[in-house]
């Protein structure tokens, strides 16, 4: 048996191909599977459960029927923090902390999307605090449908413009980041996302770091067993 972990493939309704990717992946890769991870980022842009687009509800239904085969967990992503319980219900999956630990065939593993580990992005860190507070999540999910959308289209321009502005040191995890939280969840593994530069890397006194690949070029899944890891490229249209 093995457990399965995607993140970042930032669907949306102008990539059709990363779509039909992600259907193919849960028609032919979930047998002999103990679970599936999605580690955030599931969708490229969430304003919403009761404003998702057609294509997400319609994906919703695929995923609720891949539940009855396993348990589909998932983390919220820097894009997609806003999915609720209704849209969680609606596609069956598990809704997780933003960190969480779990025993994959005996070692101790703690498993997020891994924006919180950019720490040298202080000015990402200071609107994810912000997004963070209950309050702000409860004015934003009041404001009307087309506020929401235009906050939302704002916001994505925004991150693309800014991010072709930093350096890739400031955009991945930090090293003391990293070290803390497998200190402090008392773990031996750390699986997260949120890079987009997949690589499994070995650390001091055992320790591993392995993160998922995005499916902007092709798909990517990785595959942990009893005795093997392993991330494995998944093409399009194959």
């Amino acid at each position: 048996m093995r457990t399965l972990f995607v993140g970042d493939l930032h669907l949306s309704a102008d990539r059709p191909d990363i779509t039909q990717a992600f259907l193919t992946f849960l028609d032919t890769q979930l047998d002999d599977t103990d679970a599936l991870y999605i580690l955030g980022d599931l969708f490229e842009v969430w304003v919403g459960d009761d404003i998702a687009e057609p294509f997400a509800n319609q994906l919703a239904d695929v995923i609720k029927k891949a539940s009855a085969k396993l348990p589909i967990y998932f983390i919220h992503g820097n894009r997609d923090f806003l999915i609720g319980s209704q849209f969680a219900k609606r596609s069956g999956m598990i809704l997780l902390p933003e960190v969480h630990t779990v025993d994959l065939y005996g070692v101790a593993t703690v498993i997020l999307h891994g924006d919180s580990l950019c720490t040298l992005d202080k000015a990402y860190q200071r609107f994810r605090k912000f997004r963070n507070f209950a309050w702000a999540k409860w004015l934003y999910a009041h404001l009307p449908k087309t506020k929401r959308l235009d906050i939302a289209a704002k916001l994505r321009s925004k991150s693309q413009s800014s991010n072709k502005q930093k350096s890739y040191t400031i955009m991945d995890v930090e090293t003391d980041a990293v070290n803390q939280l497998l200190a402090t969840t008392h773990t031996q593994q750390m699986i997260h996302g949120h890079t987009h530069r997949p690589a499994i890397h070995e650390l001091e006194n055992g320790k591993r770091r392995i993160v998922v690949g995005d499916w902007y070029e092709q798909g990517s899944m990785l595959v942990v067993e009893h005795d093997n890891v392993e991330l494995i490229e998944l093409p399009f249209g194959k």
